[in-house]
């Protein structure tokens, strides 16, 4: 073999122990014979190619010896490994910290794309608000609750706390595709309930419902809670669950719902809120609480949200409404936000077998938004509110039903 060839395969050694090394280190620099020495004194070629591969094999022994461990081939793939995770799982927490549904007019959009979908009533059924767990299932363990259930349950005590009494027209103030206005028009057959949404798509869910029901006392129409085109007046019961979330003017909202409401007639609102802050003595909102709410702001389309004493404060400032009182729910709803993501993890097939990668990306930042919902109320920033009053009759009204009575009843006893 020619002097050329063993230049050229020393150098072949050489490239070897570099890539092993991880350094730009020349083996040969610390040997007391250099390479070319070594080529051009060469005698015989047999063994001088014997020699080389000696000669390279144990440059490049040392110098992996000698390099710190963490320049090694063998340690480099795990930090590789680990950091590319890191890097990548900043990036995806960067996405989901950035809300992707900033409130613009957009409720109805986003509850028309919410229903066709059609994943709100697969997992959720026809009631699309959190559900009422009671103490027994919270001992137990709330993740052993009948989700659906607990759903309906809600409804029921809802009613309860109304303390409405045999009502004969009801609004639904935000209906959705209709679950509460439908147990109420089942609960009372000789009454006619009004579900109102902005949503036409819910409208039309609702309706269809209603018809496979046989539910003849129950109609859906797409109207502004803010501007409702119904007389003064008239209904004896206003329904409101989890529809104030939306309300771009909260007080607006509570007038005109008074406003539709008859005297002597009941209201009930059920509304996630924010704690009370900076009045009453409360302490105010950190930079941390208002950074928080301002991302369940943007991600599903909220204006804002205020406290539920805020909300009796504006029911009493209309002026028209007596008996306000709220109640904190939050002990009996929190469960739902985590129950919420179980029955997705446990039935995952439904969004599965949609093949639509857009929808998937939607619904884990549905599952991000649950999350972060739970701990809001966990840590006492969210509060679940329920508030009831009672329209006032006025006092000219209740004169005369006290007058007209009294002057019947000599009338009556007159006949006897």
């Amino acid at each position: 073999m020619s002097s050329h060839a063993l230049l050229r395969q020393h150098q072949h050694a050489l490239h070897t122990c570099r890539y092993n090394s991880r350094r730009q280190l020349v083996c040969f620099s610390s040997q007391p014979t250099s390479v070319p020495e070594v080529v051009r004194n060469a005698r015989p070629v047999l063994q001088s190619r014997s020699s080389l591969y000696d000669v390279a094999e144990a440059c490049c022994s040392q110098q992996v010896a000698e390099a710190p461990t963490s320049l090694t081939s063998s340690s480099y793939t795990p930090w590789a490994i680990a950091g590319g995770v890191a890097l990548a799982l900043l990036a995806l927490k960067r996405v989901y910290d950035t809300p992707s549904r900033t409130y613009d007019n957009n409720v109805g959009d986003e509850y028309d794309a919410w229903t066709q979908e059609g994943i709100l009533e697969y997992y959720w059924g026809e009631h699309i608000h959190l559900g009422y767990y009671t103490e027994e299932e919270r001992a137990k363990g709330w993740w052993k609750a009948d989700f659906k259930a607990a759903k309906l349950r809600f409804t029921q005590e809802m009613f309860k706390f109304s303390r409405a009494q045999q009502p004969k027209r009801i609004l639904d103030v935000g209906c959705g595709f209709g679950g509460s206005s439908r147990w109420l028009a089942a609960q009372f057959p000789d009454a006619e309930v009004i579900g109102v949404t902005l949503s036409p798509k819910q409208v039309e869910r609702g309706t269809q419902l209603a018809a496979e029901r046989g539910l003849n006392n129950v109609k859906f129409m797409v109207m502004d809670a803010l501007k409702m085109e119904f007389p003064d007046n008239t209904f004896d019961f206003v329904w409101a669950c989890e529809s104030g979330e939306h309300m771009p003017d909260k007080k607006a909202y509570l007038e005109e719902m008074t406003r539709v409401l008859a005297p002597g007639g009941n209201m009930v609102i059920a509304c996630w809120c924010q704690r009370e802050a900076g009045v009453n003595g409360a302490a105010p909102l950190s930079q941390r609480d208002k950074a928080d709410l301002q991302f369940l702001y943007d991600e599903w389309a909220h204006p804002y949200f205020i406290s539920y004493q805020e909300f009796c404060r504006m029911l009493e400032g209309t002026g028209k409404m007596e008996a306000v009182e709220a109640e904190d729910w939050t002990p009996q709803t929190i469960d739902s936000w985590r129950h919420s993501n179980l029955v997705g993890v446990l039935d995952p097939w439904f969004v599965v077998f949609k093949w639509n990668p857009k929808l998937w990306y939607k619904v884990t930042r549905e599952i991000v938004t649950l999350e972060r919902m739970h701990q809001a109320f966990a840590k006492g920033l969210m509060q679940y509110g329920l508030i009831r009053g009672r329209k006032a009759v006025p006092v000219a009204a209740a004169s005369a039903e006290v007058a007209g009575t009294s002057s019947s009843e000599p009338q009556l006893a007159a006949t006897q």
